[in-house]
């Protein structure tokens, strides 16, 4: 891996777009099963909340030093206020709209004996009234940042996507996307895109091959108008496809050989780090062996988590 002065971190610029949720754990112990179900009681004995979501990437790509902002929509409740007190605490650029009618995503984990019982989630799509505002504050924001990431949960933050690349591309500022659902039209014009296996599939169907993968992958860079497309895949590590003087290149890179333990959040930490060494002067290439080296060592925490520089580096 290249060698990278970590100083520039310090100067990359990164907004982060999209949809923002409340990570909620509550940790317990298990002792007996209940009475009214086959199923376990826990006894509660602390809570924990993290930033979820959007905001898992702003806080990760703080983690390494960046300048970060954050635009969402929250609700006017408990969730919200929290959520604004947890971004206080990093130092992000907090940009977020408030909406009376939408209640705060929030991802409820239930854990007893470090094992995940029970996801209970809380969520609503925002109003069309809120989303239109933000719009108009993303293309003022544009100015004050280097990379762009646009955090698609598929929970509605993200209506209005194909005029914020549009917009971004404009002022020839990078969009770094991870995507959700089967329509990747909307993604049209994207610098890069970072689906993992199951999200690329759902796009471009069951590869035979690394062969049949390539021709596929090579499609769709070319039908979206792409700069590169990075696939992350697990134990498989990463594939970065991108373009150089009208063809396609392959890299490889093979994953880090980590203990993991919880997945939670690794697509985060990935497009996070991506986005930082971008902003950060990084080449692509060397920027991806980072974002793989960074994914590897979140795994192998608990729960929605960061990496930091010295972590990294």
């Amino acid at each position: 891996m290249v060698p990278f002065d970590r100083s520039r971190l310090a100067g990359a610029r990164v907004l982060v777009v999209g949809d923002v949720m409340l990570d909620r754990y509550w940790f317990g112990d298990v002792e007996r099963i209940s009475p009214e179900a086959p199923v376990p009681v826990v006894r509660v004995a602390r809570q924990e909340d993290r930033l979820g979501g959007a905001a898992n990437v702003a806080k990760n790509a703080a983690a390494l030093g960046a300048q970060v902002g954050l635009l969402s929509v929250v609700g006017e409740d408990e969730p919200g206020e929290r959520v604004a007190a947890l971004l206080a605490e990093t130092g992000i650029a907090p940009h977020l709209h408030r909406d009376a009618t939408l209640p705060t995503t929030i991802k409820l984990r239930v854990i007893g004996r470090q094992q995940q019982l029970l996801r209970v989630d809380f969520e609503d799509a925002p109003s069309r009234e809120v989303l239109a505002d933000k719009l108009d504050q993303f293309v003022e924001l544009l100015g004050q940042y280097d990379v762009v990431v646009l955090s698609d949960y598929g929970k509605g933050g993200l209506t209005h996507i194909g005029r914020m690349i549009e917009a971004a591309r404009q002022a020839q500022r990078r969009v770094l996307v991870d995507p959700k659902g089967e329509d990747y039209a909307r993604y049209e014009g994207a610098s890069i895109l970072t689906p993992n296996r199951a999200e690329l599939r759902e796009v471009i169907g069951r590869w035979t091959s690394e062969e049949d993968l390539a021709v596929r992958a090579s499609r769709l860079v070319e039908s979206l108008n792409l700069e590169a497309l990075l696939l992350t895949r697990a134990e498989e590590g990463m594939t970065l496809f991108d373009r150089e003087a009208g063809s396609l290149r392959r890299y490889d890179v093979p994953a880090q050989a980590r203990e993991v333990f919880d997945v939670t959040g690794a697509g985060d930490t990935v497009i996070a780090t991506l986005a930082t060494l971008l902003a950060a002067g990084a080449p692509v290439r060397e920027a991806v062996d980072y974002a793989n080296r960074a994914g590897g060592i979140v795994v192998g925490k608990f729960g929605t988590s960061v990496v930091t520089a010295d972590e990294l580096f």
